[in-house]
């Protein structure tokens, strides 16, 4: 694969994640510069009149961190599950896939062509809302790593996040670029999307079905409690003093 690909699959189209799931891999390609194994797949299905592509993330491709167990792929599933859970088209589709992977289990996530030079440093003052949305969501997943470059332009006024491998620890690690609207009153939309959620991550409850296996018990208990900390505060939070609140490199 001599380039990254201008076309793919629609990320909203239903049928993607299943679509990532059973396709078959006709070629591929390592992401450069990418601190763990990353590689840019070309699919083919039989139910799709055009190649798609996807970004592979295999578990044995990890760099080991002393503050996050392996298997980072899974926080990637769990991101996407927990963006759909709200009802939120936030995190492109993305899979748990072992079958015809070449380096094993790993995730497997809808590629979204995009201007890579655009990132939320350039978007924000237009999209200022759906950013803010990005930080409630942040929040929620406490995401320890969102830099500039992991927000991408997709068609129309779709924007999405990538990399959020460092999600969901239960230590609070919330480090973003996303500080513009810090102390900002939330929407009540997504508030009540949050309460909606907060029931449904209780150990019946079907959200919390969706993220077991991905994240441990701990992690879907605290991640309740982070809910239950957002409808109490209706506020974006503010950078947390005594810490490092930044990711580095910014972009």
């Amino acid at each position: 694969m001599e380039r990254f690909p201008e076309q793919s699959w629609d990320p909203l189209d239903e049928r993607v994640p299943v679509w990532l799931s059973s396709s078959a891999v006709t070629d591929g390609a390592r992401v450069p510069y990418a601190s763990n194994y990353v590689f840019l797949l070309e699919l083919r299905h039989d139910e799709a009149s055009t190649p798609g592509y996807a970004i592979y993330k295999p578990g044995k491709g990890e760099n080991p961190l002393w503050d996050f167990p392996p298997n980072l792929y899974r926080r990637e599933v769990a991101a996407y599950r927990l963006s759909s859970a709200l009802g939120w088209d936030l995190i492109p589709p993305t899979v748990e896939r072992e079958q015809g992977m070449e380096y094993g289990i790993g995730s497997l996530q809808a590629y979204i062509p995009t201007d890579y030079s655009c990132t939320f440093f350039e978007l924000r003052e237009e999209y200022a809302d759906l950013m803010r949305r990005f930080a409630l969501f942040d929040w929620l997943s406490n995401n320890a790593d969102r830099k500039g470059g992991h927000i991408l332009k997709g068609d129309g006024d779709q924007l999405w996040g990538i990399d959020n491998g460092l999600s969901f620890h239960q230590d609070e690690k919330l480090r973003t670029v996303i500080w513009d609207y810090a102390g900002d009153a939330i929407d009540s939309a997504l508030l009540e999307d949050v309460e909606r959620l907060i029931p449904r991550l209780e150990s019946e409850g079907d959200a919390a079905a969706a993220l077991t296996g991905l994240l441990s018990e701990g992690e879907i208990e605290v991640l309740r409690l982070r809910a239950a900390r957002v409808l109490e505060s209706g506020r974006l939070p503010e950078p947390p003093a005594g810490r490092r609140s930044y990711p580095w490199p910014l972009v």
